[in-house]
C-alpha cells in the first residue's frame, strides 16, 4: 500500500511540476513572452484542440461545399442531374411501354387475332396522357344509389343469391382440388385450387393482360381483362409467361402454378374473377374438378 500511494504522489508531482515556457529575443536574449506550464493542462490543451478540431472538419464536411472536393461525396449539381435523368428515364419508359402495346396490337393484327377496326393509335396513345389530377371522383346519384341497394343486401345476407351477368363459357385456368373455397364474408374472394406444382395457368377467356408483376405478399400476379366487364386474376404462380399488353386467348398458358409470395402455405392457385367491380363464386360457372 505504501508502496502504491508513493507512486500516486510521485505521478501527481508529475502532472502537477511547474514549467516555463519563454520565448527570447535570438540577438538580445531578451524574454519576450513566458508561460507557466504542466504536464496536465498541456495534455487538456492538446485534447481539447484534437476534438475542436475534429469538430469543425466534420462542420466543414456535413454544413459546407467543401465536401464536394472530398473523395466519396457528389456535387449539388450531380445530384441534380441525376434526378432529371431519373425523371426522363421514367417517361421513356412511359413511351417504351405504349408503344410496346400498340405494336403487340399490331402484331395480332397481321396473325389475325384481332381485327385493325379495334386498333386507334391515337386513342390509345390519349390514354397514357390521363392525369389523374382531373379525374372527377366525387359520386354521382346513380353510384350513391347503388352504394345503399348493395349496402341494404349485405344487411339481410342475400349476398349469395347474387348471380353473375357473365353469358359465356369460361375455361378452367386449372384442374384440382379446391381447398378453400369462395366466401366474402372472410374477405376471401377467391377460391384456392391445389395442383401439382409447374402445372401450366391457363387463361379462362379472350383478353388483355393488365398486370404481370411480382408482389411480396402473393408472388408473381397476372391479371386478365376480358370482354363484359370480366376480370381475372391469377396468384402464387412460379413464373410468369406473359407480359403487360399481351392479347391472350381461352386455355392459352399464361403462367406456371408455383408457392411465391408471404400468403401460401403449398403450391396452388389463387383464382379471383370480378365483373363490373363485383366479385363472383368462380366455382359456380368453371367446373374445376379433374
Amino acid at each position: 500500500m505504501a508502496k502504491e500511494k508513493r507512486k500516486k504522489r510521485q505521478l501527481k508531482k508529475k502532472l502537477l511540476h511547474k514549467y516555463r515556457l519563454v520565448i527570447l529575443n535570438e540577438d538580445t536574449f531578451e524574454e519576450r513572452i513566458s508561460f507557466k506550464l504542466t504536464r496536465l493542462n498541456v495534455f487538456v490543451l492538446v485534447t481539447f484542440s484534437v476534438i475542436l478540431l475534429i469538430v469543425l472538419t466534420t462542420f466543414l464536411i456535413a454544413f459546407t461545399s467543401l465536401r464536394e472536393y472530398i473523395p466519396g461525396y457528389s456535387s449539388t449539381a450531380l445530384k441534380q442531374k441525376a434526378i432529371e435523368l431519373n425523371e426522363q428515364i421514367d417517361s421513356l419508359k412511359q413511351v417504351s411501354r405504349r408503344d410496346s402495346i400498340y405494336l403487340s396490337s399490331i402484331r395480332n393484327v397481321l396473325t389475325g387475332e384481332i381485327k385493325s377496326e379495334s386498333i386507334n393509335k391515337d386513342s390509345l396513345y390519349k390514354s397514357f396522357e390521363i392525369d389523374p389530377d382531373e379525374v372527377n371522383l366525387t359520386p354521382n346519384k346513380q353510384d350513391s344509389l347503388l352504394r345503399e341497394e348493395v349496402a341494404q343486401e349485405d344487411k339481410y345476407n342475400l349476398f349469395e343469391t347474387a348471380t353473375s351477368k357473365v353469358n359465356f363459357v369460361l375455361f378452367p385456368p386449372v384442374k384440382g382440388e379446391i381447398t378453400q373455397k369462395y366466401n366474402p364474408k372472410e374477405k376471401h374472394y377467391a377460391i384456392d385450387v391445389v395442383v401439382p406444382k409447374d402445372t401450366p395457368v391457363k387463361a379462362t377467356a379472350d383478353g388483355m393482360v393488365i398486370f404481370a408483376e411480382w408482389t411480396a405478399a402473393t408472388g408473381y400476379v397476372i391479371i386478365i381483362e376480358h370482354s363484359n366487364n370480366l376480370v381475372s386474376v391469377y396468384k402464387h404462380n412460379a413464373s410468369l409467361t406473359k407480359e403487360q399488353g399481351d392479347l391472350v386467348t381461352a386455355g392459352e398458358v399464361i403462367a406456371i402454378v408455383g408457392n411465391t409470395g408471404e400468403l401460401t402455405t403449398g403450391p396452388h392457385l389463387h383464382f379471383e374473377l370480378w365483373s363490373e367491380g363485383y366479385s363472383i363464386d368462380p366455382a359456380s360457372i368453371i367446373d374445376f374438378k379433374l
